[in-house]
């Protein structure tokens, strides 16, 4: 029989403590950038966001995010077979952050692995998931998960700290005999790794105390991407998906796009055809969530209750690397 990973649950979390434009902008006026913040609010639509306590992990801003899905699908921590975690902002370099969240979830009967794709994270774990319910009849149930702790990896006096909101968000994945999950295309371009990234604390440059002194442990944002709405961005990857799955985009009961700025996904929604009410955005009341934006978009989707059995979504995401992937799932 024909195995099709499908979402049957999904759950999210933020943290407790909201962090407003206010606040920064009080915090660098004193640094003599009374403007900054207002320009960047200006420019992406972002209002507010939410950071975990000082002495979490990302695996602890992930933890009740998989608890709430697991519950919604009438699942307990030990049915997991399967973890999979995408995040850019990892507890450790090594040991991966999955096993992290795995004996703090109590899944013990689960493995594990990590994809760190950034942004291109949810929909990569999403597909890697399927392939694995596809031809794998011993793996009944995965926890896909998006999690996001930038803030604690940047310069607090960094203006672009503005961008980054912690945030987690899980789905519960099993195999269905009904259409689940579509397909998935990928593109990379590699020319971009040194634009936005951590470039101290691998193995290219360890993190020396120089290294440290000289802020090269924090995320830096050295260069600009190609922008999202081009034919480089988001329009190809959506162009692919579709004609390799056999869909348009009047098919499309929603498209989730990478959530950094409102007007980007405006403007690629408009530029597709898809109707803005179709493009949901979160970066408002969030923040740049990262490698969580998506399935926590998704989640809002759910949860609201615009998104029914049936209702095809597509996902976009793109993020250091430069990474991009996009995938398409039918909600059952």
């Amino acid at each position: 029989m024909t195995r099709i990973a499908n979402i049957i649950a999904t759950g999210q979390y933020l943290p407790e403590r909201k962090v407003t434009n206010d606040e920064l902008t009080e915090h660098f006026t004193k640094l003599g950038l009374p403007e900054v913040i207002g320009k960047f609010e200006k420019a992406t639509g972002i209002r507010q966001r939410w950071w975990a306590p000082d002495d979490w992990g990302t695996s602890d801003v992930a933890l009740p995010a998989c608890q709430q899905a697991l519950e919604r699908a009438g699942r307990r921590p030990e049915d997991v077979d399967l973890i999979i975690l995408g995040t850019d902002s990892p507890d450790y370099v090594t040991p991966s952050t999955s096993a992290v969240l795995q004996y703090k979830l109590g899944a013990k009967n689960a493995g594990t692995f990590d994809v760190a794709c950034a942004c291109a994270s949810f929909p990569t774990a999403l597909a890697n998931a399927a392939g694995i319910i596809a031809t794998n009849p011993a793996i009944k149930t995965i926890l896909v998960v998006g999690a996001y702790m930038m803030h604690k990896l940047a310069d607090p006096n960094d203006p672009t700290i503005f961008f980054y909101g912690d945030g987690a968000a899980a789905a519960v994945v099993e195999a269905g005999d009904v259409p689940g999950f579509v397909g998935a295309t990928y593109h990379a371009d590699g020319s971009y790794a040194d634009a936005w990234g951590i470039y101290a604390g691998g193995t290219k440059e360890p993190a020396t105390e120089e290294a440290v002194r000289a802020g090269r442990t924090y995320v830096k944002i050295t260069r600009r991407y190609p922008p999202e709405i081009n034919d480089e961005g988001w329009p190809r990857l959506f162009a692919r998906l579709a004609e390799q799955c056999g869909f348009t985009v009047d098919d499309v009961a929603s498209g989730i796009f990478t959530q950094i700025r409102k007007a980007t996904v405006e403007t690629v929604a408009d530029r597709l055809g898809l109707p803005r009410s179709k493009a949901p955005t979160i970066m408002e009341t969030c923040g740049y969530t990262g490698s969580a934006c998506i399935p926590m978009a998704l989640d809002r989707e759910i949860q609201s209750g615009r998104l029914r059995s049936g209702d095809l979504v597509v996902m976009i995401g793109s993020g250091v690397g430069y990474n991009q992937a996009a995938c398409a799932i039918r909600i059952t």
